[in-house]
């Protein structure tokens, strides 16, 4: 075992500098002294600053990255391209209104409507991925939030973390394959897949404390922009 003085070091040099970028990036977007793309921009000029420092720099995976991100890049965008679309077409056919009389026909409580949706995104996350289930099927909850009273920011931190499970749930669960990926042979699918059933389990968990306490989720964006009100 390395001695603490080396493993302290080791994290100075390695998950601090990482920590104060993304503090930086995301502080200076939430304190608005930086857009969304102004404040991604310092980030990929602090991501190339570590790279020099940490003499990783070079001209390969400096194009190598740049490839990367536009190749993600052009993926999202077509998403949205195709989001918008989707979301423009169902609604002109009236598809929000439908959904909105059947949904409230079923005379639902604001808690039974939340459960309903997070089980609905919670299957979708079983043969779709989080961009999908993102982009296409969750907008068609969005005009149910007024209707029902629900805070659209509670909202979203419960989709977000139901989407967690997308990664965790066979037969697409992409947390599996990666390690899968990179373990190779080391390791047989099917036991990975009953490892993460525990941290399944803590993702499902940490929404029904959530729920139960909504302040876990609320108190900042209460705190920074004012308490919402329906």
């Amino acid at each position: 075992m390395p001695p603490p003085k080396e493993i302290y070091w080791n994290l100075l040099v390695s998950f601090v500098p990482l920590t104060v970028l993304f503090a930086l990036v995301l502080g200076s977007i939430l304190g608005g002294l930086a857009t969304p793309a102004e404040a991604a921009a310092m980030g990929a000029m602090g991501g190339i600053v570590l790279a020099v420092l940490y003499r990783s720099m070079t001209w390969t995976k400096l194009k190598e990255s740049v490839f990367l991100t536009a190749k993600a890049t052009a993926m999202v965008c077509w998403l949205f391209v195709g989001s918008w679309t989707f979301a423009s077409v169902f609604s002109y056919l009236g598809g929000h209104d439908i959904i909105a009389h059947w949904v409230g026909r079923m005379d639902l409580e604001p808690w039974e409507f939340l459960v309903l949706a997070q089980i609905i995104i919670f299957l979708l996350g079983w043969p779709l991925e989080w961009s999908e289930i993102l982009i296409i099927f969750v907008p068609i909850f969005l005009p149910l939030l007024e209707v029902f009273g629900v805070n659209p920011y509670f909202f979203a931190m419960l989709v977000a973390l139901n989407l967690q499970t997308s990664f965790l749930t066979p037969p697409l669960a992409m947390s599996a394959y990666y390690l899968k990926g990179v373990l190779k042979n080391q390791i047989e699918l099917m036991e990975i897949f009953r490892g993460i059933m525990p941290y399944l389990a803590i993702v499902i968990l940490t929404m029904v404390l959530m729920y139960q306490f909504p302040g876990i989720a609320l108190w900042f964006p209460d705190y920074l922009f004012g308490e919402y009100i329906p």
